[in-house]
């Protein structure tokens, strides 16, 4: 009676393993990151929650440093990747942002260095310039001129920026360091120059 009882055991337990791990290679966990900026595991597709799929924070770290790929899209983009790279004396994720096209080897390795060179100061701020705002003149009977503030103003904020000053310290000091790099739209990208 033992023997036949063994065999209905094993067999049992085997077909139990089975599902067991039928249902463990079934559910698998999906580490998702939410509009606000939360972390959700789930079973389910991270695009049924409206959130976007995120990789484990060690591959993510891995993948960063191999190859960002892709560009600024727009100037706060940009300012962000500038920002990373000074604040890690990065040298290369600052050239990454560089608009490199047409220039030749020699010109290419003095930016190099003088991107180096910036690179390795301690960053203050990145601002963004604009162009220099028009000054509207009207002449009325009676009055010389006038000038009219509030349009030149508003006409001033919507136009797009030219440059960036990026402020720094020399050293350990806090004598000021400013450097302005030139915007350059290319290919739907937004790049630097010196």
């Amino acid at each position: 009676m033992i023997r036949r009882t063994l065999p209905c055991v094993i067999a049992l337990g085997l077909a139990t393993a089975g599902f067991t791990t039928f249902s463990a290679a079934q559910a698998q966990i999906n580490r998702c990151t939410t509009p606000d900026g939360g972390t959700i595991y789930t079973d389910r597709r991270c695009s049924d929650l409206g959130a976007v799929e995120r990789t484990p924070r060690n591959a993510a770290a891995q993948a960063s440093q191999a190859y960002r790929g892709g560009c600024a899209r727009n100037l706060h983009d940009l300012i962000h990747e500038m920002t990373i790279a000074i604040d890690n004396r990065d040298v290369n994720r600052l050239a990454g942002v560089y608009h490199w096209a047409g220039m030749s080897n020699g010109a290419g390795y003095r930016t190099m260095d003088r991107l180096d060179r910036i690179a390795q100061q301690p960053l203050v701020d990145i601002v963004a310039l604009r162009p220099a705002t028009p000054v509207v003149v009207t002449e009325h009977a009676g009055i010389s001129a006038s000038v009219t503030s509030g349009d030149g103003f508003r006409a001033a904020t919507s136009r797009r920026p030219v440059a960036l000053r990026v402020e720094q310290t020399v050293g350990a000091s806090v004598a000021p360091m400013r450097t302005i790099f030139g915007l350059r739209r290319h290919l739907d990208c937004w790049w630097v120059s010196l």
